[in-house]
């Protein structure tokens, strides 16, 4: 099974992004997933945003955990985009949002879908991990956080 620890590569995070509109985020993601699993940039952007419509993904403390289902997906793939600047998205707290983990799994893998969900929840409700996160410089220190932190390989 796919874990966070696997889906995230320095080649799906994007730092430092500028983007004062969630659909500036949610393109960025849709691109880095597009170029890295061999995808129409467009059916991603439109998955991701039709998800989106249904109800907010934030998940509070300046997280967000976009995320889809796609036909013709053969593996779950995912992007970690990082904004240089918080933006509105929604939250049921309030806060602005500056860290989206973006998840895309085929559209028949429900548990598989849940799993990641329920996993990397877990790991962005972690005050001590979304500091590292927030402080990583570099793509490759974002996904080394994901493969070494204990609950990404749960």
């Amino acid at each position: 099974m796919d874990t966070l620890d696997e889906l995230v590569t320095p080649a799906d995070v994007a730092l430092d992004v500028d983007a004062i509109v969630p659909d500036t985020v949610l393109s960025v993601a849709a691109e880095l997933i597009a170029r890295n699993h061999g995808l129409p940039p467009a059916e991603v952007r439109a998955a991701l945003a039709a998800r989106e419509r249904l109800g907010c993904t934030a998940l509070g403390h300046g997280v967000a955990l976009p995320h889809a289902r796609m036909a013709g997906l053969e593996r779950p793939a995912a992007a970690f985009v990082r904004t240089r600047s918080p933006l509105d998205f929604g939250a049921f707290d309030g806060k602005p949002v500056s860290c989206f983990l973006v998840l895309v799994v085929p559209a028949e893998a429900a548990e598989v879908h849940l799993k990641l969900l329920a996993d990397a929840a877990t790991l962005l409700n972690d005050p001590a991990f979304r500091a590292s996160v927030r402080g990583a410089e570099a793509p490759d220190d974002v996904a080394r956080l994901f493969a070494q932190w204990p609950l990404a390989t749960d």
